[in-house]
C-alpha cells in the first residue's frame, strides 16, 4: 500500500513552541505512566514525534477500548453507504436471534443505541460461542438510549451488524473502505476474536499511534480525507457531540473525571468544550482538539486502572499542558531553531529504563537441568490473561513440568503445556531477549534477575501491548514456588502454583 505521509515540521511553524512539547515530555516521563509513543498535529502536518525504545513506529500496540472508535467507524461507513440507518431497529437486523417473545424494550433497541452506550442493559454479558443470543437475550431495563452503561460487548455487536448486513468482518470490511483510503496497513493490524471468529470490537484492535492519528484526522476533517468523503457530514457530527448522558460514571469510576462530561459514537467528550477523545484502558488517547486544528496520540501504560487514576492525571496532564499554549488564534510563532533542534534529538532518543541486572546466584549452577513437575495451582507460559478477557477463550492448562537452565547471562526456561514444550529465553544482563510466542500478542521481550540468591523473577514486556507479565520462581530444596502477575487492568489475577523435582 502507498499512502501519503504527513508533513513533518517544526512546532514553532504551527504555533506551537518546542519548549512547552519539552514540558510534556518531563511531566510524562516523572514515573507515574510509562509512555510509549507520542505524536502532536496541528494543520495536518505533524510538529512532535516519539517512541520509548523498545516501542517504535511501526510496531502495533493494543489499543484496548480506543478499538470501539474503528468498530464504530464501521457502522458510521455503511450508514454512508445507505446499507443501514441509525434508526434501524436491531430486532429487524437480527430476526433470528432474538428471543422468542422480545421484550417491549428490545424491540425499541436501535442502532443509534448501541453506539451511545445505551443499550438499556444492567449487566454486560461476557463472550461465548453463541454471544449474539446471549447479547440479545440480556434484560433491556431501560427504554433505549435514556440510561448509560459502557458495554464492551455491545461495542461488538456493532461489528456483528455490519457482519450481518454485508458477510464481512470488521478487518475486510474497513480495508478497502477506511483502511487503505487514509493510510493505515490493513496487514500491520492484528484482532483479537470472538469465539465465533467475529473481530473483538470492544477493544481487540493492535494498531501503531499513528494509525490512531490517522483515525481521528478523518473525525477532525469532518468524515472527508484528500477530497473523498468517508463518512457521513451528518454521522461524524453526531459521533463527536454528546449523544447520552455518562454522568452516571461517576457512581463507577470516581477518578475519571472526563468519563463523566458525555459521550458521542464510540467516542467520549472531554471537560475542555468542544474537545473529544477516543480512548482505550491505561491511556491510548487520541484527542481532538478542533479549536486548533490540532490532534495528540498517546499510547501509554498509566498504571493499573481500567479508567481511574492514573489515566485521568494523562489527560489532567494534557490538559495542562493545553492551557500553557498560545491562544488558538495563533497560528506560528518565530523559529526557535535551537529549541525545536534539541527537542527533535530528544523525541529521537526516548528509551524506557533498562531492564534490573543482577549478581549471579551460587545456586544457578545446582538449578542446570533441573525438572520439576506441578503439584497443585496454575503456571503457563502461554496465559495471556488480558487477550482471555477480552474474547472468551478459556485460559489454557496449566504446566505439567518446567525445567531451567542458566548459562551465558540467559534463563532458558521449558515447560510442557498444552500437549508441547514451551521454551522462553530471558536475559540476565541488563538487556532484553526477543521470544516469539504462538498467539496474539505474540512478540516478548524478557529480561531476568536475582532477587535474591533462591528468588529469580523475569519480566516479560509484551511489546504488542500496554503490559509486562512478571514470573516470580522461588527455589526451596526440591520445592519450587511459582507467582505470576501483571500489571494490565484486565489480567486475571495472581496465579500460584508448587512443584516438586523430579
Amino acid at each position: 500500500m502507498l499512502r501519503k505521509e504527513f508533513p513533518r515540521v517544526t512546532p514553532e511553524s504551527v504555533g506551537i513552541p518546542s519548549a512547552s512539547i519539552e514540558e510534556l515530555l518531563n511531566k510524562l516521563e516523572e514515573g507515574w505512566t510509562e509512555p510509549h509513543g507520542l505524536m502532536i498535529m496541528r494543520h495536518g502536518k505533524v510538529c512532535a514525534e516519539g517512541w520509548w525504545s523498545p516501542y517504535a513506529p511501526g510496531v502495533r500496540h493494543g489499543l484496548q477500548s480506543h478499538t470501539k472508535t474503528y468498530a464504530a467507524t464501521a457502522v458510521g461507513i455503511a450508514c454512508t453507504e445507505g446499507l443501514l440507518k441509525l434508526s434501524d431497529r436491531i430486532v429487524d437486523i437480527f430476526p433470528d436471534e432474538i428471543p422468542e417473545n422480545p421484550s417491549e424494550n428490545l424491540k425499541k433497541l436501535t442502532v443509534r443505541d448501541v453506539l451511545c452506550m445505551g443499550c438499556g442493559m444492567d449487566t454486560m454479558p461476557r463472550p461465548s460461542m453463541d454471544w449474539i443470543r446471549e447479547f440479545l437475550a440480556t434484560p433491556v431495563n431501560h427504554v433505549p438510549g435514556t440510561a448509560f452503561m459502557y458495554n464492551s460487548t455491545g461495542s461488538t455487536f456493532l461489528g456483528a451488524i455490519v457482519r450481518k448486513l454485508t458477510g464481512l468482518g470488521l478487518h475486510d470490511y474497513l480495508k478497502p473502505r477506511l483502511f487503505d483510503k487514509i493510510g493505515i496497513d490493513a496487514d500491520n493490524l492484528r484482532w483479537l476474536t470472538m469465539p465465533d471468529g467475529m473481530e473483538v470490537g470492544g477493544g481487540g484492535m493492535f494498531a501503531t499511534t499513528e494509525d490512531n492519528l490517522r483515525l481521528m484526522k478523518l473525525y477532525a476533517d469532518g468524515g472527508v480525507w484528500e477530497g473523498e468523503r468517508i463518512l457521513s457530514e451528518e454521522y461524524v457530527k453526531l459521533a463527536t457531540s454528546k449523544q447520552n448522558d455518562s454522568a452516571s460514571e461517576r457512581a463507577v469510576n470516581p477518578p475519571a473525571e472526563d468519563n463523566f462530561v458525555g459521550y458521542g459514537f464510540q467516542i467520549w467528550m472531554c471537560r475542555p468544550k468542544g474537545v473529544y477523545r477516543a480512548d482505550g484502558a491505561m491511556g491510548q488517547f487520541t484527542i481532538v482538539f478542533p479549536d486548533r486544528d490540532m490532534l495528540l496520540a498517546i499510547t501509554e501504560n498509566a498504571s493499573g486502572s481500567t479508567g481511574g487514576a492514573m489515566p485521568q492525571k494523562a489527560l489532567d496532564t494534557i490538559w495542562e499542558w493545553l492551557e500553557s499554549l498560545p491562544d488558538a488564534t495563533v497560528e506560528t510563532l518565530p523559529e526557535d531553531v535551537a529549541a525545536s533542534e534539541h527537542l527533535a534529538r530528544r523525541m529521537e532518543k526516548l528509551a524506557l529504563a533498562s531492564p534490573r541486572r543482577s549478581p549471579e546466584s551460587a545456586l544457578q549452577g545446582q538449578l542446570n537441568g533441573s525438572v520439576y513437575a506441578v503439584t497443585d495451582g496454575y503456571f503457563s507460559l502461554l496465559d495471556s490473561g488480558m487477550t482471555k478477557f477480552m474474547s472468551g477463550a478459556p485460559l489454557p492448562e496449566s504446566a505439567k513440568t518446567v525445567a531451567f537452565s542458566f548459562r551465558n547471562n540467559i534463563c532458558t526456561i521449558t515447560c510442557m503445556e498444552d500437549g508441547k514444550a514451551m521454551t522462553l529465553r530471558s536475559a540476565m544482563d541488563g538487556t532484553q531477549i526477543r521470544n516469539d510466542l504462538p498467539d496474539m500478542p505474540s512478540i516478548a521481550l524478557c529480561s531476568g534477575c536475582w532477587v535474591s540468591d533462591h528468588e529469580f523473577k523475569i519480566t516479560m514486556r509484551m511489546l504488542e501491548t500496554c503490559n509486562e507479565r512478571y514470573m516470580t520462581f522461588r527455589f526451596d530444596g526440591d520445592t519450587l514456588y511459582t507467582e505470576e502477575g501483571s500489571n494490565h487492568a484486565f489480567a486475571h489475577g495472581n496465579d500460584k502454583a508448587t512443584w516438586k523435582r523430579i
